[in-house]
């Protein structure tokens, strides 16, 4: 509205021709309306009414705000900076407009995606987080070009992508790192701010129509920061919706932002046009000095976090120094200071504006949109994208595989000299029990060494999963595709060393039979330890809960207690039919008993054939092939793998709808509580501690 106003001024002064201005004016209006909804069908416009965010507590304790009645929008072709002290709610904002606060928080509110309530997780918009979620083994051209492979249509051509993904790497200055890894617990890698800048990179590769991004610029040098808030700027302004949380940006950076959204204690100091929050706050009595930056000064308003020992410092200059006139400029607290401002911009402008602004928008009905950040590539190349990713980062995670492969090969030769040549003897019965019930049991409990690897690996998975990377299927199919070699090199080493230092059978299918037992029972603890890791995602607890499940499955599997003296309730059926490790042993032992004779334990009595001592002192039944105990341990392991997909589909889905239901009762549960009314704009005096903000002004900084 301001440039035709601007214009209809301009010609009546030239003019004098009240009519024709007028109808030049109309027009104008008219143009920008239309160009307006345009931009509405093709752009993302996001509105956020009455949006508070709670931490509930049932208890004596009071329920915490964190969020407090905001309102605000985002439009096309602009970039927002939301600004406020530490704990001011910036990420909790970010976390609740992008659909990804935590559990244990409470949402009242409404948060529109062009006019509609939309769920905006898993590729609907994209996210940077503060933290840096990577895979350590990967260089930076190799984790930008595999997540093009995987986001990218299917219909570019090589050349165009790895076009695309040099062009992003010159974008956010990454050439000079390009080729080196990022680096984990064994290998050195790129600095923080390099990952910071990387973890842009894999979200502005796509030009996603709705980025948010949470404190982007933290741990860049001023020239970084400058680079890749002008890169945001660019984006924007070809017709994306880009929302950053920014904790001091320098004038420089600041200057780059559209528009502003001000924070502190949860709370809007202000919103609207980042070039005229300087004026607003000089409105309100607070302006800013001449050389000061202005984010600096918005945040010396409102943070009261350090005002009791400011003035502790200020109370002992002043015995040393005279008044000054600086102290008398503003004598007002930061928390008065702070109401001032809220209670100001509820009645200016530019709430007004902004009110009808999300009018305007809310009423939009209608309009669809493209889940533009979500994978365009297919099912296959994601699939085959994900297996050379993960083989890649496990052959050079040392930690993931080559340690354990060598404690294999070590335990492996352990076993082989103390079974060494073990005979057909009376005594040898009992010894090849033991090697057997060994080799299945704690060989295929060492598998839980690699929860470690799991848990960064799920880590991976979530962030990309939420943007909308790949589906759960390639991801899970993919895992093990590529972990299936390196747990068939275990248990090929494994069943070679033992079997031939042990001396169990000459025959190869029963080397054969052995190396197939360990890779399915090994794959099975894996599957198990993956579930553990995505319901559990705490190291220590993992650990302990996968110790405690395979240690189930190893007493119940057949050798310390033979499965026909096993408890029928419960530990009979049906665990140790759905035990992997009760089936394998039991394929083990008939592999290397049926078909042998034993030495009696009286001699010249007769030889005691392997299926009598299969049957009698082994409790086991040999009417069907170990072939079937060997299809068994495969079942499970598909099942698991099954599990596992419902698992990561039900955290999806279900959990968020149950959620959704649990929040709404406890909302209204709270809602009467007194720690949930909304605190009055002006604090009480007697519960609050007056520290001038003079006292900070004083500190040696410039006023004029």
């Amino acid at each position: 509205m301001a440039a035709p106003l601007l214009l209809f001024c301009g010609h009546c002064l030239d003019h004098n021709n009240y009519r024709a201005c007028k109808l030049i004016m109309e027009i104008e209006q008219q143009e920008s309306s239309n160009s307006v909804k345009e931009k509405r069908v093709s752009g993302m416009y996001l509105v956020w009414e009455d949006l508070s965010v709670v931490v509930p507590n049932f208890r004596n304790g009071h329920t915490k705000r964190l969020l407090n009645g905001l309102c605000g929008f985002a439009e096309p072709n602009r970039i927002m900076a939301i600004m406020g002290p530490s704990g001011s709610g910036k990420s909790t904002l970010l976390d609740a407009l992008a659909g990804r606060l935590s559990r244990n928080v409470l949402m009242s509110g409404n948060v529109l995606l062009n006019g509609k309530k939309r769920r905006l997780d898993y590729g609907v918009v994209a996210y940077v987080t503060q933290e840096d979620t990577l895979l350590g083994t990967l260089t930076v051209r190799e984790t930008i070009c595999y997540s093009a492979n995987l986001r990218l249509p299917s219909r570019m051509s090589k050349e165009e992508v790895n076009e695309m993904v040099e062009g992003t790497i010159m974008e956010m200055g990454l050439q000079d790192c390009a080729d080196r890894l990022i680096g984990n617990w064994h290998l050195r890698g790129i600095s923080g701010g390099e990952k910071k800048r990387l973890g842009i990179a894999l979200e502005i590769l796509t030009r996603p129509c709705l980025l948010f991004l949470d404190e982007p610029t933290t741990g860049l040098d001023s020239a970084s920061a400058y680079f890749v808030a002008q890169t945001l700027r660019n984006m924007a302004h070809d017709g994306k919706t880009v929302i950053s949380s920014i904790h001091q940006p320098s004038s420089e950076v600041f200057a780059l932002f559209d528009d502003l959204f001000l924070l502190s204690g949860g709370q809007t100091i202000y919103f609207g046009a980042a070039e005229k929050a300087v004026e607003f706050f000089r409105k309100a009595g607070f302006p800013c000095p001449s050389r000061r930056n202005p984010s600096d000064h918005f945040l010396r308003c409102i943070n009261s976090d350090f005002d009791a020992i400011t003035a502790t410092i200020m109370a002992s200059q002043k015995l040393h120094e005279p008044k000054t006139s600086t102290e008398s400029l503003m004598s007002l607290s930061t928390a008065a200071i702070k109401a001032i401002l809220i209670e100001k911009y509820r009645c200016s402008e530019h709430a007004t504006m902004a009110r009808a602004r999300i009018k305007e928008i809310a009423n939009i009905e209608g309009q669809e949109f493209e889940r533009k950040g979500k994978s365009e590539a297919k099912w296959w190349k994601q699939l085959t994208t994900l297996t050379r990713r993960s083989f890649v980062n496990m052959s050079r995670d040392v930690g993931y595989y080559w340690i354990r492969i060598a404690i294999y090969v070590a335990l492996s030769l352990c076993v082989g000299t103390i079974f060494f040549d073990i005979g057909s003897s009376y005594r040898a019965i009992y010894a090849r029990g033991a090697c057997g019930a060994f080799i299945s049991g704690f060989m295929t409990f060492m598998s839980i060494g690699g929860f470690p690897s799991f848990i960064e690996e799920m880590k991976v998975f979530y962030k990309e999963r939420l943007n909308g990377y790949y589906g759960v299927g390639a991801y899970i199919l993919s895992n093990f595709l590529s972990s299936f070699p390196f747990v068939a090199v275990m248990s090929i080493a494994t069943g070679t060393i033992t079997y031939y230092m042990v001396r169990f059978r000459p025959e190869f299918s029963h080397l054969l039979y052995i190396c197939l037992d360990l890779t399915g029972c090994i794959a099975v603890v894996e599957s198990s330890m993956m579930i553990i890791a995505s319901l559990v995602p705490n190291f220590l607890m993992g650990l302990i809960i996968g110790a405690g499940y395979i240690g189930v499955m190893m007493v119940t599997a057949g050798y310390f207690r033979l499965i026909p003296d096993l408890p029928k309730v419960f530990w009979r059926y049906p665990i140790s039919y759905v035990n992997y490790a009760a089936w394998g042993l039991q394929g083990a032992f008939k592999n290397d008993m049926i078909g042998i004779e034993f030495d009696p334990l009286v001699p010249g009595e007769p030889k005691l054939k392997g299926e009598m001592i299969l049957t009698t002192m082994l409790g086991i039944r040999v009417d069907y092939s170990k072939w079937w105990d060997l299809t068994a341990v495969m079942v499970i392991l598909i099942l698991l793998r099954v599990i596992f997909f419902l698992v990561l589909k039900f955290k999806e889905r279900v959990v968020a709808v149950i959620y959704s239901i649990y929040a709404k009762q406890t909302l209204q549960r709270i809602k009467k509580r007194p720690s949930l009314r909304k605190a009055p704009s002006f604090p009480s005096k007697r519960h609050q501690t007056l520290h001038p903000l003079s006292t900070q002004e004083g500190l040696h900084s410039p006023i004029d």
